[in-house]
């Protein structure tokens, strides 16, 4: 897909899409699972500290008492990450009783950091611990005694260590999941977009098959939003052909108004001897010519934008070859003839060979011994190029110039009206090709033709 196509243009917005929505989803999921994982913690310290509230204030004390084992071996181990904690709020630096695993340390509590508490009196947050452990703590204010009590701070902790285990595993999976996902969906985007694409697609086929001249309209059945598109360019190609006749039909009802007063004049001055017949006679025929020039110039420009009409090279230059060859025989001209096979002009057949066969006549009316035709196909152009080669005496840069003009021969020695070069220049540039007169490797003139491949 090229960057200024339609498909690259709806592949690639999807998939920056895709790109932006699929990392925002996963930032989105793995923050919600976070939150799941710390609730599901900080209720399992919840269980936790309420045993161990329960088990220090039982019985109505005004002070807590030394609990009681809260049923987990983990807290008896040395630095295990599992701790608990009671400590005064009054200001005490030591607290009253901690857990056998935090041996002679004790807890940097929530409240020590700032964070506000519930409406619980809970407080929840990280902080660090023993032997560079990162703590969840959950801290809970108690007043033993009642309202008006002393207050203590009950704090249990556990080994964070488990949550960001929790999270890494879950973002592995997840970025996992998302890239397979992601990979997916832009995948189906490409089939998406060809498949979606492919009656357009369809329709260029037709429309070079039709420009080939291999069809006349375009057809096959094709989706409800492409159908008028589809009917349309049919309605064109069928209007452009019907103006093209029109066209002709006019061209040669013209043709026949206006040649025939010419001839009556013509015919009458020369029953008349005179200056002013004389006259007469020169001016018609200029007017003759005009006519002629003219008519086959809109003749030209009306097949030329015709859709669909194509000519075999080779074909016709074979053809031609055989036709100079009988008119040439008795000087010994040798025409060669090569020519690529399958080759074909977007063009009607009678231009080609009014172009080629000018060239041609042109040539063997000048050569030596040998005439040599040949064509050059442009790598990835629609275009082909037509050589003539002859070994004449060839012509300088000034004649050359001078005699693509109209009506100029630079010898009048050689039949002709003078009328074949510029005509092959009117029609080149009527197919929109190049035409050039250049010296040639056989020691004569090379003309050159590039004209519109089919």
């Amino acid at each position: 897909m090229r960057p200024s196509s339609l498909a690259f243009r709806l592949f690639a917005s999807a998939a920056a899409w895709t790109l932006v929505v699929i990392p925002a989803a996963a930032i989105l999921l793995s923050s919600l699972y976070r939150q799941a994982v710390e609730r599901n913690f900080d209720a399992r310290l919840n269980v936790y500290l309420t045993s161990l509230v329960a088990s220090t204030t039982e019985g109505g004390v005004t002070s807590p008492k030394e609990p009681a084992s809260l049923g987990e071996p983990i807290f008896t181990i040395p630095f295990s990450g599992w701790y608990w904690q009671i400590k005064p709020l009054d200001g005490a630096t030591r607290p009253v009783f901690v857990s056998d695993s935090l041996l002679d340390q004790q807890l940097y509590l929530p409240s020590q950091s700032g964070i506000s508490p519930d409406q619980s009196l809970t407080r929840r947050g990280y902080a660090p611990g023993p032997d560079n452990q990162n703590l969840r703590i959950v801290e809970r204010e108690i007043r033993p005694g009642g309202p008006q009590s002393k207050s203590y701070s009950y704090a249990v902790a556990g080994d964070a260590g488990e949550i960001g285990r929790d999270i890494a595993e879950f973002t592995t999976m997840l970025i996992a999941a998302l890239a397979l996902l992601g990979l997916g969906l832009v995948m189906a985007t490409f089939f998406q977009v060809r498949f979606g694409l492919s009656p357009l697609r369809a329709i260029r086929q037709d429309l070079a098959a039709i420009r080939s001249g291999e069809a006349e309209k375009l057809e096959g059945e094709l989706p409800d939003e492409i159908r008028p598109l589809q009917q349309e360019l049919n309605a064109l190609i069928q209007s452009n052909r019907e103006i093209v006749d029109r066209a002709r039909m006019h061209v040669g009802n013209l043709a026949h108004a206006l040649k025939t007063p010419l001839s009556v004049i013509r015919n009458e001055a020369q029953a008349h001897q005179g200056p002013l017949s004389d006259k007469v006679i020169e001016q018609a025929e200029i007017m003759r010519t005009q006519i002629t020039h003219h008519l086959d110039r809109a003749r030209v420009a009306a097949r030329s934008s015709l859709i669909g009409d194509t000519t075999e090279v080779e074909s016709v230059l074979q053809a031609l070859k055989r036709t100079l060859d009988r008119i040439y025989d008795e000087r010994g001209i040798e025409l060669e003839v090569e020519a690529s096979p399958g080759l074909k002009f977007q063009g009607e057949k009678q231009d080609f060979e009014e172009m080629v066969g000018n060239l041609l006549d042109n040539a063997c009316k000048w050569a030596r011994t040998s005439v040599r035709v040949s064509t050059e196909q442009a790598s990835g152009k629609p275009r082909f190029t037509v050589i003539v080669d002859d070994d004449g005496p060839g012509l300088t840069e000034e004649e050359r110039e001078k005699v693509v003009k109209r009506g100029q021969r630079l010898d009048e020695s050689k039949p002709g009206s003078g009328l074949g070069l510029s005509i092959v220049a009117d029609l080149t540039h009527l197919y929109k090709g190049r035409f050039a007169l250049e010296p040639s490797p056989e020691g004569g003139l090379r003309a050159r033709l590039e004209l519109p491949a089919a």
